[in-house]
């Protein structure tokens, strides 16, 4: 595995940890009910998605990879749609703690996923396997 490999997959954990982290930070700064449940769910499934990019090789990896990078366009989606449409009832406007960031972050996190994805998932081409 290449130090770009190895750095883009330390930068999907850093980038899975702070998107569950801001969940987790709004579920203890007073979000509750279902809204509560759902960020806790999701702070859960980033701190395991973390662990899969940094402990998982091979095929599982692969998938890790993929599934971080749609967790985290989920993670956005259900946010921009909850500040348009609404999402279950849920109505966010801009001013909420942590919108603005959370839109940066996670725009920026889709990115460095998807540079990660190209990464790991790539193929090794011929003159590389026959050196």
């Amino acid at each position: 595995m290449s130090g770009f490999q190895w750095t883009m997959r330390i930068l999907s954990a850093l980038v899975l940890l702070t998107v569950g982290g801001i969940h987790l930070f709004l579920v203890f700064d007073g979000v509750g009910g279902v809204l509560g449940v759902l960020f806790v769910l999701n702070a859960i499934a980033a701190l395991a998605l973390a662990i899969a990019m940094v402990v998982l090789r091979g095929v599982l990896l692969r998938w890790a990879v993929v599934l971080s990078l749609l967790f985290v366009i989920a993670t956005l989606v259900s946010l921009l749609l909850a500040l348009t449409i609404g999402l279950f009832g849920i109505h966010e406007v801009w001013t909420f703690t942590l919108v603005p960031q959370t839109i940066v972050i996670e725009s920026i996190g889709i990115v460095i996923l998807a540079v990660a994805c190209m990464a790991l998932l790539r193929r090794p081409s011929v003159a590389r396997v026959a050196s």
